[in-house]
């Protein structure tokens, strides 16, 4: 069963990537005053939209694994942390290659980046913590708790920009300012990238399950 969901998200996930590309660099117009750098922006918040499925996944089966102690439950959200992180990696990435050209400089400690930083250094805190306690399920509680703390950052990311007024754009609400040709572009990367966040999140499942087999964490 686990085989036919990858297998379908890969076919499902390799035309729509291909198809974000064509529209990104063929389809949508360039912004008037940043010119091309500005593309960098539908992977950007598609990124961004990924990480928040794999942090809000990793602290909703945190919570199922703190009730219910089953290991599946602690594989499902080691994985959601892991891929999480390399998409909050990926915005922390690309947001600096966008933001040098538009503001000057790679890095300001505006509170949505703040906030963003702050949460992957609260999610790579939970891969320490399992290296440190191992198979030990003292661990798996610590990186559970740790995961639920993580998630307070969430909200603050999402409202940064109105509580303390950073420099970062908010897209959330200007979407109808956008020409015809962004939104479209938008949605497709968003769904592209959300389908391959979803193949790469079953695959980390399945492996975190074969090593908790291996070692033997599942009877």
């Amino acid at each position: 069963m686990m085989k036919k969901i990858i297998n379908t998200l890969v076919y499902l996930s390799t035309p729509l990537l291909v198809l974000s590309l064509l529209l990104v660099f063929f389809y949508a117009p360039e912004e008037k005053n940043q010119g091309i750098v500005q593309k960098i922006f539908y992977f950007h918040v598609a990124s961004a939209f990924a990480m928040y499925a794999g942090f809000g996944l990793a602290g909703l089966f945190a919570l199922l694994y703190l009730w219910r102690r089953q290991i599946s439950d602690d594989c499902m959200s080691h994985a959601g942390a892991t891929v999480g992180l390399v998409f909050c990696t990926m915005v922390l990435v690309s947001g600096p290659i966008w933001a040098k050209p538009v503001w000057g400089t790679w890095w300001t400690w505006d509170p949505r980046l703040t906030t963003t930083l702050l949460i992957w250094l609260i999610f790579f805190s939970c891969f320490l913590l399992r290296r440190f306690f191992g198979q030990n399920p003292k661990g798996k509680i610590a990186a559970a708790i740790l995961t639920l703390f993580g998630l307070v950052d969430i909200p603050l990311i999402f409202l940064s920009v109105k509580l303390w007024r950073g420099i970062h754009p908010s897209v959330l609400g200007q979407e109808e300012s956008m020409p015809v040709e962004m939104r479209i572009t938008l949605i497709v990367s968003l769904i592209s990238i959300l389908v391959f966040f979803f193949v790469l999140y079953f695959l980390c499942y399945r492996f975190y399950q074969l090593k908790e087999e291996v070692e033997g964490g599942i009877s």
